[in-house]
């Protein structure tokens, strides 16, 4: 039950990021999705929403790793 709650909590940050890169790359498309009004918009939507996706993830893998033990001096 664990695993299946962290993969969820994994997986809304990720469809997020992913969602991101989409429409980042819709703009240098020139494609304007409908929720945006202009094409510079969409891109800072889509970059802060890539953004915070990866550095969730990132976030959540390093607080684990942080608990076990596995990460270098650096980082503690």
């Amino acid at each position: 039950m664990k695993r299946l709650i962290a993969f969820l909590i994994l997986f809304v940050p990720g469809v997020l990021a992913v969602y991101g890169i989409k429409i980042m790359r819709d703009m240098l498309f020139g494609i304007l999705q409908t929720p945006y009004p202009a094409l510079w918009l969409q891109f800072l939507s889509g970059f802060v929403l890539c953004v915070g996706g990866i550095g969730f993830i990132s976030g959540f893998i390093l607080h684990r790793d942080r608990k076990k033990n596995k990460v270098q001096n650096r980082f503690r």
